[in-house]
């Protein structure tokens, strides 16, 4: 009788060690992990707060078991799981999910900071107004390029720039005919007259124009635009370039425009024509790059798909509209713009030509055209393998019809032969 009574009280005294070898485990895990979490990675991951409160739980619940377990009560469902080998393998799954949870979280991190905020991608322009210029000297100007849409209408701007006291310059040779020449009064500097060049393929370049005169200007010009852009992309896409006046040819010395004070004033106006014809072939050409990036992006899935043999989910009339975007895009790059070809504009105007490929050099406007026709040959390529698959597919379906009518007219015939 003694003997059972001895055997009663010492199973309570073992399930109380258990308790306690449990108890330590976790403590001694409790302590690797702290040295192994970063107190900013848990506050920042809420799925090992998470994980962290269902392990809290879990030690409330053993120190519980431990400080009130009823004498000569066995309770077997909940310490069968909390034997040593049991135990071990739970702890290095636990270590292993709050492994993993860190190393996703400083991945997370370090790609993109906060969470959901949303990152652009790098300008294509050479020196946009948004990127922190140095604070420009006391004689530096600015000369500052838009594109906002695919053309202007030049007659009916003239007129309205015209009646919100801004003044056309005239004194302007007539083969340049594709460009409106305005003056302002309100010049941001003492230095230099505000010069504004409108061009007719959809670009405005502003030389030394107060901030609030460039602001009315671009809400004229909404007014009189054929097929707008979206106005965040006009503004992250521009050119910024500083100028001054001083002693010497007039140049482009790296990269600020430099001009002769010894000029008059219709000779200025000619170079700084040539500075903005450079300047509005780089912002068009910008936007283009936009549009192409965009369509690149919405055909990307085409060769993973055929790649994994899956189905490519466009129809007839898709793949269509993708070659019109295609070609589009590639008429307004090589056909109707000034990319591939010096404008005839300089062709017995030397000085000025010089002043012009200098500044397409700068703006590594040839290399950017050379990168862009290479995107649309492989994205004509692409489609026109779209194309021929739905071709084939068509005269695939044509042959078929084809058998399946002729099957038709020999059922017929056999059953006129037999009956």
């Amino acid at each position: 009788m003694s003997l059972k009574i001895l055997w009663r009280l010492h199973q309570p005294l073992k399930r109380t060690q258990a308790c306690g070898f449990a108890l330590r485990t976790l403590n001694r895990l409790n302590s690797v992990t702290a040295n192994r979490l970063n107190c900013t990675t848990l506050a920042s991951s809420a799925s090992t707060q998470n994980l962290l409160k269902d392990w809290r739980n879990c030690h409330t619940s053993l120190h519980n078991h431990r400080c009130f377990l009823p004498r000569g009560v066995c309770q077997r469902p909940h310490f069968e799981m909390l034997t040593p080998l049991n135990l071990k393998s739970k702890t290095w799954s636990l270590q292993m999910r709050l492994q993993s949870t860190t190393t996703a979280t400083k991945s997370v991190l370090k790609q993109g900071g906060m969470l959901g905020k949303r990152t652009f991608k790098g300008p294509r322009t050479k020196q946009p107004s948004r990127t922190n210029h140095p604070s420009l000297e006391e004689d530096m100007m600015q000369c500052i390029a838009y594109a906002t849409a695919d053309q202007y209408h030049l007659p009916t701007l003239c007129h309205d720039l015209i009646a919100h006291g801004f003044v056309e310059i005239k004194e302007f040779p007539r083969d340049a005919s594709n460009v409106l020449v305005m003056g302002t009064e309100n010049a941001a500097k003492p230095y230099d007259s505000g010069t504004i060049f409108i061009f007719r393929e959809g670009s405005v370049v502003f030389w030394n124009v107060e901030e609030k005169t460039v602001k009315t200007v671009m809400r004229i010009l909404e007014q009189h635009e054929i097929q707008p852009y979206e106005v965040a992309l006009v503004h992250w896409e521009n050119e910024e370039i500083s100028y001054t006046v001083g002693e010497g040819n007039s140049k482009l010395h790296r990269g600020i425009f430099l001009f002769n004070e010894e000029l008059d004033y219709d000779q200025v106006v000619l170079e700084k024509f040539a500075f903005s014809n450079a300047l509005s072939l780089s912002v068009k050409l910008a936007i283009w790059e936009v549009s192409l990036d965009n369509f690149v992006e919405s055909i990307q899935s085409i060769p993973e798909m055929l790649k994994s043999g899956q189905r490519v989910k466009l129809s007839r009339a898709e793949v269509m509209q993708k070659i019109g975007e295609l070609f589009s895009l590639r008429h307004c790059i090589n056909l109707s713009s000034d990319l591939l070809i010096t404008p005839d504009f300089y062709w017995d105007r030397e000085d000025l030509e010089q002043l012009y490929d200098k500044t397409c050099q700068f703006l590594n406007i040839n290399r950017r055209v050379k990168v862009v026709n290479e995107k649309l040959q492989h994205c004509t390529e692409l489609t026109d393998l779209m194309r021929n698959h739905f071709s084939e597919k068509h005269s695939l379906r044509l042959e078929w019809m084809i058998v399946v009518l002729i099957t038709i007219e020999v059922m017929f015939e056999l059953a006129r032969v037999i009956f």
